[in-house]
């Protein structure tokens, strides 16, 4: 993640549009584009569903995630009232799954959305301002690409401790640099273009010209690059819950599944994979959605 900006991200920082848009039609066309797409479709509707489920797991979960049963102590997938099996301590495994991706879907969702509106901001005042504004912030977020992401993000939250809050702050210090370069390259192009050029010599405000010319321009290509760094925040967030850094016991989440479990593969591996499967799933279909708009968002000549 750290470094050079990604293939995807050149990408999109070569694809802002040369005029401001009509937003309406804009989002049509793009919205036409990306249902002509079939895998980043179906992408979407997994997504949703898994999305749909955490939110209404009140409704939708069949068992009580924290109700333990010694006799369906890691029952197979199939059992009569386990449909995907039991864990380490008879829990129904569907069920944690279900209340799971609350605490992942946040962990990962809200670290990216920080860093979107932290780095975003940083990223445009940098772009815009250009000179000493600019090195004196891409500089301060150059110090954080001294470090493997993962590694700062353990760090991190080692050093403040384990819980949902920490393992959230942790990870958005993580994600506000790459999108602050995002914000900055892309910002830095548009700037460039002559209608912001001739808005600055007529005279009209800094203000005006990042609201009306600037951050209409730019911030879809923003957007779409935060949304492509869901998938990594939801393997990172994992990560930590696996090595107990995130949530604490009973807490159901994918990563500590996954880490109580590991200890049962030999005796029931299909169960033990399955919050490992759940992680896989939901990185691979944010990967595919954002893929699918940014392919959508392209300016065909």
């Amino acid at each position: 993640m750290h470094g050079a900006l990604s293939p995807a991200a050149d990408a999109l920082a070569s694809e802002v549009p040369p005029a401001p848009q009509r937003h309406q039609s804009y989002l049509r066309v793009v919205f036409g584009r990306f249902l002509r797409q079939p895998i980043p479709v179906i992408a979407a509707v997994i997504l949703l569903a898994i999305i749909l489920a955490a939110v209404g797991a009140d409704l939708v979960a069949p068992h009580d995630p924290f109700q333990t049963r010694v006799s369906r102590r890691l029952a197979a997938i199939g059992t009569s009232d386990r449909l995907l099996g039991g864990d380490e301590l008879g829990r129904d495994v569907l069920t944690r799954l279900i209340y799971g991706g609350r605490i992942s879907l946040t962990m990962a969702i809200v670290p990216v959305a920080i860093g979107l509106f932290i780095g975003g901001f940083l990223g445009i005042l940098a772009g815009y301002a250009g000179g000493r504004v600019n090195m004196a912030i891409m500089r301060a977020m150059d110090v954080f690409y001294a470090f493997p992401s993962i590694l700062l993000a353990v760090a991190i939250a080692g050093a403040l401790g384990p819980g949902l809050v920490n393992g959230i702050l942790a990870l958005s210090l993580v994600f506000i640099p790459p999108i602050a370069r995002m914000a900055e390259s892309v910002t830095t192009q548009v700037r460039g273009y002559e209608y912001v050029v001739a808005a600055r010599l007529s005279g009209a405000s800094t203000v005006r010209i990042l609201r009306e010319h600037v951050l209409s321009n730019v911030a879809g290509p923003i957007l779409v690059f935060s949304s492509s760094q869901v998938s990594v925040s939801i393997i990172a967030a994992s990560g930590l819950s696996f090595l107990g850094l995130g949530v604490s016991p009973p807490l159901a989440d994918w990563g500590l599944m996954l880490s109580a479990l590991r200890q049962s593969i030999y005796v029931n591996p299909w169960v033990a994979a399955l919050p490992g499967a759940m992680i896989f799933i939901t990185s691979m279909s944010f990967n595919l959605v954002s893929d699918g708009v940014r392919k959508s968002m392209e300016v065909r000549r």
